[in-house]
């Protein structure tokens, strides 16, 4: 497998309460990696809004200023609706390896979301490294994809 993102560029992490200490344990894990990380909160398991932490994470992506992003509250569906708000960003639930690969090979996301109350580290370790490395396959799938965006 090969890092189909673009390598130059920061990997944008957030996350609510439920799922800092995934993100923390994941940044931790890409920079050992060599990859380097955007961290845009929250830092600690005090109570908290996860449209803070999603929006300014979608934003990175959507700007251009990071490769791809990743998301963490507990079921990760209030994330993935808030990113998916922003232009330009496909935001997957990814919660088995099975559905990571076709999030990113069929939908070409480039947010993943991940529940940090139903998956292990191990196996969002295991989608990351699926979503990092799994190329978006057009053809087929580049019409459906076109027509996502409303803007």
């Amino acid at each position: 497998m090969a890092y189909v993102f673009d390598a130059s560029k920061p990997i944008a992490l957030g996350a609510d309460h439920a799922g800092v200490q995934f993100k923390n344990e994941i940044i931790s894990w890409l920079q050992e990696k060599g990859y380097t990380t955007k961290d845009f909160g929250t830092y600690n398991t005090d109570s908290v809004d996860y449209p803070d932490f999603a929006h300014p994470t979608a934003t990175s992506v959507e700007t251009g200023e990071a490769a791809f992003g990743i998301l963490f509250c507990g079921t990760a569906n209030g994330v993935a609706m808030t990113a998916n708000k922003h232009v330009g960003i496909r935001a997957g639930l990814c919660w088995r390896p099975e559905v990571t690969e076709f999030t990113r090979s069929h939908n070409d996301a480039n947010i993943i979301c991940i529940p940090a109350r139903y998956v292990s580290i191990e196996i969002a370790k295991e989608m990351l490294e699926i979503f990092m490395n799994t190329a978006f396959e057009g053809g087929r799938h580049q019409n459906r994809v076109t027509k996502i965006s409303c803007a």
